[in-house]
Order: structure tokens, then sequence, then C-alpha cells
């Protein structure tokens, strides 16, 4: 085994509620033995915190998020900068990139490779980055002024909003890229010559903190008022979790249908949402929980009867890839509708392991939602098939073993 190297594993924002399965992975890589610096391009704004990010020793060190909140950071970086070998080499690769994209976040990202390259915490010997956008221009940008190699793991919103000379850069740059959905990796293959160094590897699941739910789900049928269908759904406001999709849906189902309707996440749609909501007389039957820690949202998953969530294609192409709250709920036995959009029927085959409908059809999405709630033995034999197969094919320690791989063979090679 080749001697295993300090890795700055630079994050867009660290801790994130919405990026556990970021958090599980560094933890993944550290019980591996992997040696970690955790660089953040932003500072938490979330007020909880999920019992993984406790656990990951791993230092956290901030980089400036705006430049002129740090002025003496940023200008030390600057001054340092023009004594490295890599000055030149950066200068011309910024220069390039600056027509195609003439904006203060491309000024920000290289003051913040310049701080960066100049504090390089705890002796870094490699460079990561999680999320092939602002994250990846980063430490791209640290590469090439330090001499540092580095490689990428891309996601989804990263790959579908960045526009493709970009992403043809940093994958020409990046000694790897590993993606976690097929249709994230067929699309960057299209984008470089070096398609051998992009990989495909899924997030997966810590099995162990969402361990086997063996108690029993409800036979409610949503023809008891008083006992109604409990539907629960996960995700941000956003645009892309399609969640006027799925109140609209919730306001197709019969009057002779019961059920009631719960909300964990944050985002800044949660307004519109629940205005949209009230337009549709929906209120009552709605609560809106916010962001709650993972033991919470896991205790969630064990009580609801149908989990929902419909994924679109945003406007700006940004998209999920395989929403983790999907694999979190199936390993619950829980029942999950969603749509056919990006990674997701990499998980869930309609009608075998969870139900599939078209994006932004709130008809079709009602129509399964309906027969989910009035077929518990569906729900039944639906969410054992999706246990099954999560906990078949969506292990975590497959992924961090991959990824493992990838690193060590980086480093045979540098050796």
């Amino acid at each position: 085994m080749s001697k295993r190297r300090k890795i700055l594993v630079v994050l867009k924002g660290y801790p994130r509620l919405s990026e556990t399965f970021i958090a599980q992975e560094l933890l993944g890589l550290e019980k591996a033995g992997f040696d970690l610096t955790l660089i953040s391009m932003r500072r938490p704004t979330d007020k909880k915190r999920h019992p993984v990010h406790d656990e990951i020793r791993a230092r956290v060190v901030y980089l400036p998020e705006y430049l002129h909140e740090e002025p003496i950071r940023v200008l030390k970086g600057l001054f340092a900068s023009f004594l490295r070998p890599g000055i030149k080499a950066l200068w011309q690769r910024f220069l390039k990139d600056l027509p195609r994209d003439i904006s203060r976040n491309r000024f920000r990202r290289l003051g913040q490779a310049m701080v960066l390259a100049r504090e390089w915490p705890d002796s870094g010997e490699w460079l990561h980055a999680h999320f092939i956008h602002t994250p990846a221009s980063v430490t791209e940008y640290a590469s090439i002024l330090t001499g540092v190699p580095w490689t990428c793991s891309a996601h989804a919103k990263d790959i579908w909003t960045s526009p493709d000379w970009e992403l043809h850069e940093k994958l020409g740059s990046a000694r790897w890229t590993v993606t976690c959905t097929r249709s994230g990796y067929e699309h960057m293959r299209t984008l470089t010559p070096r398609k051998d160094a992009v990989h495909l590897s899924y997030h997966g699941l810590d099995l162990a903190r969402f361990g086997h739910f063996g108690g029993q789900r409800s036979q409610r049928d949503g023809s008891n008022p008083a006992d109604p269908v409990f539907i629960l759904s996960v995700g941000r406001a956003v645009e892309k979790k399609g969640y006027e999709t799925l109140l609209k849906a919730l306001a197709l189902l019969p009057g002779d249908v019961h059920w009631r309707f719960e909300h964990i996440g944050g985002g800044d749609k949660l307004p519109k949402l629940k205005a949209l909501a009230a337009d549709l007389n929906l209120t009552d039957r709605i609560s809106w929980k916010g962001a709650l820690a993972q033991e919470d949202v896991l205790d969630h998953y064990r009580q609801a009867d149908v989990f929902a969530l419909a994924c679109r294609i945003a406007s700006n192409g940004d998209r999920d890839g395989l929403p983790n709250v999907l694999v979190e709920a199936s390993s619950q036995r829980l029942p999950c509708i969603s749509t056919s959009v990006s990674g997701v029927p990499e998980l869930l085959v309609d009608g075998e392991n969870g139900r599939l409908v078209p994006p932004e059809d709130p008809a079709a999405f009602a129509a399964a939602l309906e027969t989910l709630i009035r077929d518990p033995a569906s729900r039944s034999r639906l969410g054992d098939a999706a246990e099954r197969r999560v906990r078949e094919h969506f292990d975590h320690e497959v992924s961090i073993t991959e990824l493992g791989h990838l690193f060590e063979q980086e480093w045979q090679k540098a050796s």
C-alpha cells in the first residue's frame, strides 16, 4: 500500500444539514485511516448539527467567505502568491476563465485559493473538492499555484448548472472525478477525452446509523378521518424538489381519502409553499417542521406511511442526483413515490420497490398517492423490497472502499 497523504478537502460550507451524504463519506474515510483537514468556503448557517458531524475529528479551516471581510488575509495571500512557481500558470488560467465568467464570484474563488495556498493547513499533500462548481474552482486554482494534485467528487447541481467549457477544463485538470449517478457520469464523460478519469460510485448509506426497522407499519387506508394516512417529505424548499407539484397532487386527492402531510426541511421557498397550501385549502392537513436533526428525521421515517418527493429539473438546469432522503426512507421500509428524474430511477423501479411518475405531473402523482394510501398491503410489499435494494446495493462501506482505492491508485502513480 502506498503512503496515505494528508488530504485537504475543500467544501462549499461545513457543516450543512442538507449534506449528510458528504459528512458520512468524510467519517467513513477517517475510519478507513485517511487523514483529513476540511477547508470550508463558508461558515455554517444551520442552527443544528447531525450526530455524524460530532464524530468527525478533522480540523475545519474557514476561508474568507467574502474577500472584503478579511482584507488582511486576502492581501497576504495575494503577495505570497507572487513567490510561487505556479503564479504565471495560475494567471494564465484565470485570464482564460474570466472572459467566459465575468463575475465577482470568479475573483472571489481566486482570492480564496491564494489564501489557502499561503496558509496551507496541516502540510496538506493532496487536494480534494466536494462539488465540481465553486469548490473545484478554488481547489484547481490552489493546485495550479502550489503544484499539489487534486481530485473531485461531483454530485448533482454542480454538474448540471456548470457550463460545459468549465466542466471540460476541470475534468482535464483533476487526476480523477467521481460522481454518484449514472446520468451525471455519462454526461461528464461526453465532455472530456479522459473518459477513464471519470468514475461512478453511489454514495450509499451508513446502514449502522439507519438500522433495520422491525416495527409494525400501520394498516391505515385513508378511510378513517380520525386516523389519516401519514405522508412525509424531507427536503429543502427549493425549485428542484418539486413541492408545488406535490401540493397540487395532494389537492387532487378524492374527498373520501383522509391524509396528513409533514414536511421536514428549510429553504427560501417555504413562505411561497405555505401560501400555495393555503390557496389549495390544505393548511389544516399540513405540518411544516423546518430543519431537524438526523435522529428526528429517522423517527419520522418510522412513523410515516408514505414518503413523497416530486423531483424536477429547475429552470436553471439544476436537479437532484439521487436524493439521499429516498435512500434513507427506503432503508426504513417506507414506500417512496418520486419522479423519473436524474438518478432516481437508479434506486426506484416503478411497481417493484416504489412508485415513479413523470415530473411536473400533479395528476399522475396524485394517482400514485391514492393507490398507496388505500392499499396498506401494497405499501408493505414495496417497502420491504425498497429496504432489500438499499441493503444489497447502497451500503456506504462499498462507496468508501471504492473512493479509497481511487486515492491509493493515484498515489501509487505519483510515488
